[in-house]
C-alpha cells in the first residue's frame, strides 16, 4: 500500500472522527436546549452557568431569552400580587364608610323632616347605592382582569339561569309596568352558575332599565350546534349603529343613556365573564326599534371535544 493510498485513509478516518463528534455535539446541544425548554414550561428555569465553547451560539441565545422570559413572569406574578392587595384593600376600605352612609340616610328618613329634607334624603341615599354598587362592580371586574378569580364552567341547566334572572328583575319592570316574558327552556351549557347569573343579570337589568313603560322585555334560548344562544329582547330606543361597537367597553354609556341610571360597567363585566368562559356576547340592534343582547354559552367543555 503506497503513502499516498495512507494518506487518503487516514484523512477518511479523521473524517469519519469528525462527523461523529459533531453529531455527538449537536445531539448534547439539542438535549440541553429540550431541557431548558421542560424546565421554562414547568415554570422552574433558572440562570446557570454555561460554557460557551460547549454550546453552541444558539443554545447562548437560548438560554438568554428564557432567562429574560423568566424574568418577565416573575415581574407579571409581583405585578398580580400588588393589585390583588390593592383590590383587597379597596374592598375592606370602603366597605364600612358605605354601610355607615347607608345606615345613616336610613335614620335621617325616619326623622322628623321637611318635604325638602326627605328629597334631600333621598337623593343622598340613592347617590349612595350608587357608589357602592359602582365598588363592587370595579372590585368583581378588577379580580377578573388580575385572574385573582375566574369562573369555573360546568354543565348546568339553562332554564334556571334564566329564571332566576327574569325574578330578579320583575320587581323593577312591574314598577315601570313593563310586561317581562320568559320563555321557559330546555337543555344544558356549560357555565359558571354564579358568575354566568350576574352577567345576564347585568343584561337583563339594563333592558328593563332603557325599555319605556308599557314596552316588553322577552328572556329565551336557543340551543345550536356548538353554542347555547340566550337571547335578551326590548322594545327599547334601540341601540345607533355607531355606538354598537362601544357598548362593551368599560365606562361607555351611550348617547340614549342619559337620565337612566348605571355606571357602564355591566355590559363591559357581562363581556368578560362570557369570554373566560369560552363564551362571547353581541348586539343586534335599530334605533327605534328596540335592540337584542345574544348570550352565547358553550355546550360543551373544550376537553370534551378533544
Amino acid at each position: 500500500m503506497t503513502v499516498l493510498t495512507w494518506w487518503l485513509l487516514a484523512l477518511a478516518v479523521a473524517g469519519i472522527s469528525f462527523g461523529l463528534w459533531q453529531r455527538e455535539a449537536r445531539r448534547r446541544t439539542l438535549q440541553h436546549l429540550s431541557e431548558m425548554l421542560d424546565q421554562a414550561v414547568a415554570g422552574g428555569f433558572a440562570e446557570e452557568r454555561f460554557d460557551e465553547t460547549a454550546l453552541s451560539a444558539l443554545g447562548g441565545k437560548f438560554a438568554r431569552f428564557l432567562r429574560g422570559s423568566a424574568a418577565a413572569k416573575r415581574a407579571v406574578e409581583q405585578e398580580r400580587a400588588a393589585v390583588k392587595s390593592l383590590i383587597a384593600d379597596i374592598s375592606h376600605q370602603t366597605r364600612t364608610p358605605i354601610a355607615n352612609l347607608l345606615l345613616y340616610t336610613s335614620l335621617l328618613a325616619e326623622s322628623d323632616l321637611s318635604p325638602a329634607q326627605q328629597e334631600q334624603v333621598q337623593a343622598l341615599t340613592a347617590q349612595a347605592e350608587k357608589l357602592s354598587f359602582l365598588i363592587q362592580a370595579l372590585v368583581k371586574a378588577s379580580r377578573l382582569e388580575a385572574g385573582i378569580v375566574a369562573p369555573l364552567p360546568s354543565p348546568n341547566p339553562v332554564g334556571q339561569l334564566l329564571a332566576e334572572a327574569v325574578d330578579q328583575e320583575r320587581s323593577a319592570a312591574q314598577t315601570k309596568k313593563i310586561t317581562l316574558r320568559l320563555i321557559p327552556c330546555d337543555g344544558a351549557a356549560v357555565f359558571d352558575p354564579r358568575w354566568t347569573a350576574e352577567a345576564l343579570g347585568n343584561v337583563v337589568n339594563n333592558a328593563v332599565k332603557y325599555t319605556p313603560p308599557g314596552g316588553t322585555v322577552t328572556v329565551c334560548a336557543q340551543m345550536l350546534d356548538s353554542f347555547c344562544r340566550v337571547d335578551v329582547a326590548d322594545t327599547g330606543p334601540g341601540i345607533p349603529e355607531g355606538e354598537q361597537g362601544e357598548i362593551f367597553n368599560r365606562f361607555y354609556r351611550g348617547t340614549g343613556s342619559h337620565g337612566a341610571g348605571g355606571s357602564g360597567l355591566g355590559l363591559y363585566l357581562a363581556r368578560e365573564i362570557l369570554t373566560r368562559q369560552g363564551g362571547y356576547i353581541k348586539v343586534s340592534s335599530r334605533q327605534g326599534a328596540g335592540s337584542t343582547f345574544s348570550l352565547y354559552l358553550p355546550r360543551e367543555s373544550p376537553d370534551q371535544g378533544l
